[in-house]
């Protein structure tokens, strides 16, 4: 186990960022994967904004 430091990596060891790596690799690929089709970014930040002034409005 190789310790590293802040400055190196966000990870304590080499092992915690190889882990990490492989996971983020296997969720992109899963990602690339998916029939599904894509959603546009304009509409996903529109949703969200609805989404967002709609409990803020609640809260109100």
């Amino acid at each position: 186990m190789t310790k590293l430091t802040p400055i190196e990596s966000e990870f304590a060891t080499t092992e915690e960022a190889e882990a990490y790596d492989a996971w983020l690799r296997a969720e992109v690929e899963a990602s690339l994967a998916d029939p599904r089709p894509s959603i546009p970014h304009d509409q996903v930040m529109a949703e969200l904004r609805a989404l967002i002034e709609a409990k803020a409005a609640r809260r109100a």
